[in-house]
């Protein structure tokens, strides 16, 4: 029997089997030691940055809006205020049906085609917003009939909101302006400012007015709260909470029943009105004619009414106090008097008028407004009748640089620094402005239309009734302001007093001159004869008249000939009383012709009820016969 052989080796496939443990070992030691490593890395190298990720994920900090501050009159009396109030609101990227979902709302909640299209305003305006409102001030009996069936509706939710109320709507809506919901372009400002994290959670920010120029004092300082939350989110109970510091409240030098006085005044003009005190630059009335409700703009205004507001040939969105760019007409003859006296003129030089002008060698007439002239008109006399043949051989004499000059310092060309955002400086041309503007010379003729504040002159309502206060003031400026107090709670250092900015040192011979001679303008004989008619305090004022549209050599100016809104605006200037001027103002009406008749009896109600509390009647019943032909 033959011996069996073994083909297998042993020997070999312990080896090849201990090196494979062996390797194996060695790779899950490795693993395991790489798993160390991993441990180490994220227990204790990174064990600060997942502790922050783990409590963000398990506190949430929620934003406390702060309550927006008031803003009050000098007596104390609330122009814009706030209340509480519930809104619908629409997350819209977390609705799959939008159009579906608000008419199932509207069986729940009473919605118009106006809340619908404010939504869509609103919603292309706002697309970085989690919510927007569908419906705002809502009633208890929709805020219950909604909740009961709020598991219908994903994405909508009521939410507790501080309204903007402005209960003196139009009268004080150029002044007081509007707030409205922040959009892209504001937030760009805010993050340019470097302030947007104060709006966290904030819907709204001033739009214009004084609650866009004091936005910053207004708003407040937005709260913080920490809250402890579950995996789904929800609160469970509040850790810490810095609370929000409320919006400080601002009070203006305006005098509310005055600016409802002057602005009732206006009757169906169009126009604007502003009164300041000369003594310290504080604005007691400012009046833009015709107004708007701005409470429209608060919860976002629908596309009727924008429309309306936007295309009306009124533009009652213009700010005219502010904005407006009007000749001075007639109005810029006190100040050209004082330019003629400080430059020499003697008070008592006399011009022969004929009833029109002519530059030496030159056949072409300058009309005065009166056919067939004056007569001899001195400086005083010139101011009383307006004459133009007076001032436009004055013009001429002084040449328009020096006229530049010395008008300038009234304010006349340059923005006041009112504290209000979007002034515009107006217009006091010279040599050198107008080679830049248009490239070209001036001529004597450009100078002669400058005298009688006609040509490129332009002013602003506010420019001269601050120029006007400055005179008042004898020759003392003060830069126009409207508030006249910030209530700080932590702060509580008053005001420092207003100071002023300039004393341009008028001779007092000089500034007495023309202030009798504007006191004389309200008196029989002035071209505002009859406006102080009655008064127990002596007023002085000047009209004036601002062409529109230009009129042809020898063609005569015939009101009921021409277009509503192309005939001649009305001004007058006034202060009173003349022995200490309390209060200085400039009243524009628009396409309302002579200052006399229509601007002038404006101003009497204002200066009456400021200096005797005189409660005035419809502007309607004055008799416009009381003004003079022309200014």
């Amino acid at each position: 029997m033959k011996q069996r052989v073994e083909l297998k080796n042993h020997q070999r496939e312990i080896y090849y089997f201990r090196l494979r443990l062996m390797l194996s070992l060695g790779f899950v030691l490795v693993m395991l030691f790489i798993l160390l490593l991993r441990f180490i890395y994220l227990q204790v190298v990174k064990h600060e940055y997942f502790q922050t990720l783990a409590e963000s994920n398990r506190i949430a900090v929620v934003p406390i809006v702060p309550n927006r501050g008031l803003i009050l009159d000098r007596n104390g009396v609330v122009l814009a205020r706030n209340y509480s109030g519930y809104t619908l609101e629409i997350a819209s990227r977390k609705v799959v049906n939008l159009e579906q979902t608000i008419n199932d709302l509207s069986t729940l909640v009473d919605i118009q085609p106006k809340d619908r299209k404010r939504f869509k305003k609103l919603l292309d305006e706002s697309r970085n917003f989690d919510t927007l409102p569908i419906r705002n001030r809502l009633s208890d009996e929709e805020v219950a009939r909604f909740a009961s069936q709020s598991y219908r509706f994903p994405g909508v939710e009521i939410k507790a909101r501080l309204f903007r109320e402005y209960p003196y709507g139009e009268g004080t809506s150029h002044l007081i302006g509007y707030i409205g919901r922040i959009n892209d372009k504001d937030v760009e400002q805010l993050e340019e400012d470097e302030t947007a994290s104060n709006y966290l959670g904030s819907d709204y920010i001033g739009k214009t007015g004084i609650e866009q120029s004091y936005e910053k004092e207004l708003h407040g300082t937005t709260g913080f709260e920490q809250v402890e939350v579950d995996a789904g989110g929800r609160a469970v109970r509040s850790l810490s909470r810095s609370a929000p510091l409320s919006g400080n409240n601002l009070v203006l030098t305006l005098d509310a029943k005055l600016q409802e006085v002057a602005e009732q005044a206006f009757g169906k003009y169009r126009g604007a009105l502003v009164a300041i005190d000369p003594s310290n630059g504080d604005i007691l009335a400012f009046v833009s004619k015709p107004g708007y409700d701005p409470n429209l703009f608060v919860d976002g205004i629908d596309s009727d009414n924008w429309d309306e507001l936007n295309n009306s040939p009124d533009v009652p969105l213009n700010n005219r106090a502010l904005r407006g760019q009007y000749p001075p007409g007639s109005t810029i003859k006190p100040f050209m008097a004082l330019a003629g006296l400080f430059y020499q003129r003697s008070p008592n030089y006399t011009v022969n008028d004929p009833g029109y002008y002519m530059l030496p060698g030159n056949r072409h007439q300058y009309r005065d407004w009166k056919k067939g002239g004056h007569g001899k008109v001195d400086m005083f006399k010139s101011i009383v009748i307006s004459c133009d043949t007076y001032y436009y051989g004055l013009a001429n004499e002084l040449g328009i640089d020096k006229i530049h000059n010395y008008l300038s310092q009234f304010g006349f060309g340059k923005k006041t620094g009112v504290d209000m955002d979007g002034e515009v400086p107006g217009l006091l041309p010279s040599q050198e402005w107008k080679m830049k503007r248009h490239n070209q010379i001036w001529y004597p003729g450009d100078t002669v239309s400058a005298g009688i504040g006609q040509g490129y002159n332009l002013v602003t309502p506010l420019q001269l009734a601050s120029a006007t206060a400055t005179l008042a003031n004898d020759g003392i400026a003060f830069k126009p302001h409207f508030v006249k107090q910030i209530q700080r709670p932590v702060d509580k250092s008053p005001q420092p007093e207003p100071k002023p900015i300039l004393d341009m040192q008028i001779n007092p011979e000089n500034i007495d001159l023309v202030k009798r001679a504007m006191e004389a303008v309200t008196r029989p004989g002035g071209t505002a004869a009859g406006a102080s008619a009655g008064a127990p305090y002596r007023m002085a004022g000047k009209t004036g008249t601002a062409q529109v549209i230009g009129m042809k050599q020898g063609e005569k100016y015939v009101e009921n000939n021409i277009s509503e809104y192309n005939r001649d605006h009305a001004w007058f200037i006034s202060f009173a009383p003349v022995e200490k001027p309390s209060i200085a103002l400039a009243v524009l009406v628009e396409n309302g012709g002579h200052g006399g008749t229509t601007a002038a009896p404006i101003a009497r109600k204002v200066l009456d009820y400021y200096l005797l509390g005189k409660v005035p009647k419809p502007l309607d019943a004055v008799d416009e016969k009381e003004g003079a032909e022309h200014d």
